[in-house]
């Protein structure tokens, strides 16, 4: 199984962060072995706040090994920005199944919830061409420090999740198969991020924990997430 991280900052990390990939790595570590799985992808880096570009290779675990830390994630990137490279990730990367954790910054800056959800059919779409039997896991927009303050954005957000499921059952089928994950259980901003959007260690592992257990649940992938829940 070749898995690809598809996502926005909160799965790109920025320098310093372990990342939720780093999280889904030692769950894969666990479940599945070494040459039981790839994690694949074009990209490398962490966001470098002060260069204010994808610079860093500074990981909370610098023995985080290189192979593992591959990824198609952008500090800015959203549905907008993924729909058009999918394809050609996939296709480089031979992914077999995608991890995708985008949305917000397409509702905070680009784009209304319906077209959103269009982006998102054209990601699948796209992501389809290259490889026909490609699986997605999809999470949806969570929790966020602007949707406590902003009722018509917490709208936009609840919309969009709403057209998110729509579109996993309109397009799931038995050759590609879409799963629409589950918000992160226990999921707090005020305690799992670090500035009301981006994980912080907790974060990362409730993150991790969410895809890893979509998995498990409907594919018999892995297993249950035992990461850190109870001690970070």
């Amino acid at each position: 199984m070749r898995f690809l991280f598809v996502g926005d900052s909160m799965t790109v990390g920025s320098a310093g962060d372990f990342t939720w990939r780093y999280r889904m790595w030692q769950h894969l570590e666990a479940t599945l072995g070494e040459g039981g799985y790839a994690i694949t992808g074009p990209r490398t880096e962490l966001y470098d706040t002060e260069a204010g570009a994808p610079l860093s290779h500074a990981y909370g675990d610098p023995s985080f090994p290189a192979h593992a830390r591959r990824h198609l994630a952008g500090w800015g990137e959203g549905w907008l920005h993924m729909a058009p490279v999918v394809a050609d990730a996939v296709t480089a990367a031979r992914a077999d199944i995608l991890l995708v954790s985008l949305g917000l910054i397409d509702l905070g800056f680009y784009t209304d919830s319906g077209q959103t959800a269009l982006n998102v059919r054209e990601f699948i779409t796209a992501a389809r061409t290259a490889n026909p039997a490609v699986r997605m896991v999809l999470l949806p927009v969570i929790p966020n420090i602007r949707a406590e303050s902003d009722a018509p954005f917490a709208a936009e957000c609840d919309r969009f999740n709403t057209l998110l499921a729509k579109a996993v059952a309109d397009l799931d089928t038995g050759p590609s198969p879409l799963l629409l994950a589950s918000h992160p259980q226990g999921y707090d901003i005020h305690t799992d991020t670090y500035d009301g959007t981006h994980p912080g260690p907790s974060g990362e592992h409730r993150l991790a924990a969410a895809f890893a257990d979509a998995m498990h649940q409907a594919w018999g992938v892995g297993g249950p997430y035992a990461g850190a829940l109870a001690t970070v």
